[in-house]
């Protein structure tokens, strides 16, 4: 029991981590003082751009997926690992280095379901690309993945604590994401335009 707790401990601190805004400072910019002011791949990519949103991608999707690596390499039940996916989830959207504030956390739960069920991502993948593809809208394609996710799980004949996962990730993102339902509901939601560094620059 000790042993399980200190893992969501750790996985909680691991997901905390402000990638958004590390990258942020290391390009010369707050992403919580620019755009939507939120810490993410999308806000990134608009104040710095494609590359500082690339670096923040990868470290997002690390901070969900290193927490589960880690419990199944150590040998922890299934049930365990689905809680562990889940405290580095609720860590990257309710940071205790941010006062519990964060991101929308798509980015750290396709790395939770990478390394839990990396079919289960194919789906979501699916439809993220399809919607996108169709909006240019990056709130719309997260929130359509996130969507999808429990009949994926479902799908896949995953143990039942797996899809309880599932459920509270895409409410979650959900919630998170209520200020660009919003702005959806009103025709104010922005397509997704990354910034150029050397229009930046200029």
């Amino acid at each position: 029991m000790t042993a399980e707790i200190l893992l969501l401990v750790a996985a909680y601190l691991i997901g905390s981590i402000p990638t958004g805004v590390i990258v942020g400072r290391l390009y010369g910019f707050d992403p919580r003082a620019v755009g939507s002011g939120n810490i993410g791949m999308t806000n990134v990519a608009r104040a710095g751009g494609s590359s500082a949103a690339a670096i923040t991608f990868v470290g997002d999707v690390l901070k969900g997926a290193i927490p589960v690596i880690v419990a199944r390499a150590a040998g922890f039940p299934s049930e365990a690992i689905a809680w562990t996916g889940l405290a580095a989830f609720v860590g990257s959207i309710y940071s205790v280095f941010l006062r519990f504030r964060g991101g929308k956390g798509v980015s750290a739960a396709l790395g939770v379901w990478l390394a839990i069920s990396p079919l289960v991502i194919l789906f979501a993948l699916a439809i993220f690309g399809l919607a996108f593809a169709i909006t240019r809208i990056m709130s719309v394609a997260s929130m359509a993945a996130a969507i999808v996710l429990p009949p994926a799980v479902a799908a896949m004949g995953l143990p039942g604590h797996y899809l309880l996962l599932a459920i509270l990730m895409t409410a979650l993102v959900l919630l998170r994401h209520r200020e660009n339902i919003a702005r959806l509901s009103r025709g104010e939601e922005p397509r997704f335009q990354p910034k150029r560094r050397d229009n930046m620059a200029a």
